[in-house]
């Protein structure tokens, strides 16, 4: 085939286009996920928290109504999710299943007590605050001891922080990578449209006839990629939900609409500025530099 047949150059200049369009979008997508990450971030590490829980050891001798009574009394204070008691029939059989013999026949007696698992919202998580919360519940005559681990409350509070410092370094760095992987796709499709730009100023094009075209394709791919990266957002988001429904949810639709409008948003103005800084360079370029 002629390379110059008319069918051969448009099919090369469709095919430019489609690449383009999938660079951009790809990039795109990995902004989403991204964007994604960011929204979930909190959720998650309020998941973490707010799956702790600390013990509430009992008298063995408690009586049913005082347990029952300091279960409710916790369970209407505002900083706590959630409560289970834990008799001491449900705690031997529990731990019988976990051991796979009889203890109890074994010793001859249950030595196990009743316990409160307490679960926190978590703001409250803090060791701050589960100190104050044990010092609450110890004043109950009924309350042996509060048992919780310390030490992980504080490796989980420190970690939500260098996590969330973490995902803002990274996120602005992928940007910067983005940003310049999409300007450096759109200067390579100019630039094999230099000598067009140079044959229409011959004809007496003014500069901004010239880029209009450009800028206007520039928009609309930037269009198409961002809604191409949208689909495999939501097929993304589809998968995730799926298979990891407990612990990630994207049902704050808000925030979705958000992520998408900001999507379409960057693709556009990162392929339009991308598109007239590249038509200016060559707009402005020496004519021999021109096959360079």
């Amino acid at each position: 085939m002629n390379r110059k047949d008319p069918a051969f150059s448009k099919t090369r200049l469709t095919g430019s286009y489609v690449t383009l369009v999938i660079s951009v979008s790809l990039v795109l997508f990995l902004l989403g996920i991204l964007g994604l990450v960011l929204i979930n971030a909190h959720g998650l590490s309020q998941y973490f928290k707010e799956s702790l829980s600390f013990s509430v050891l009992l008298d063995e001798d408690a009586r049913e109504a005082d347990i029952r009574l300091l279960q409710k009394d916790l369970e209407a204070k505002s900083y706590v999710k959630s409560t289970d008691y834990i008799s001491k029939e449900k705690a031997a059989a529990k731990l019988q299943e976990e051991l796979g013999e009889d203890f109890i026949s074994f010793l001859g007696y249950n030595p196990l007590s009743p316990t409160i698992d307490v679960y926190l919202f978590a703001e409250y998580t803090h060791p701050d605050s589960v100190a104050k919360i044990e010092k609450y519940i110890l004043e109950y005559p009924i309350v042996k001891e509060v048992y919780y681990q310390e030490s992980l409350l504080y490796l989980i509070n420190e970690n939500v922080r260098k996590i969330s410092l973490f995902l803002i370094v990274i996120s602005s760095f992928l940007f910067i990578i983005a940003v310049t992987i999409i300007n450096n796709t759109i200067r390579l499709s100019i630039y094999s449209k230099r000598f067009l730009i140079r044959t229409m100023q011959l004809v007496g094009a003014t500069r901004a006839f010239i880029r209009k075209p450009f800028l206007l394709r520039s928009a609309i791919h930037g269009l198409i990629a961002a809604l191409v990266a949208q689909i495999l957002l939501l097929s993304l988001i589809y998968l995730v939900e799926k298979e990891f429904f407990r612990m990630i949810s994207f049902q704050s639709i808000t925030m979705l609409v958000l992520l998408a409008g900001t999507i379409i948003l960057l693709g556009i103005i990162i392929s339009v500025v991308s598109s007239y800084f590249s038509v200016n360079k060559y707009l402005s370029i020496p004519e021999d530099k021109l096959y360079y």
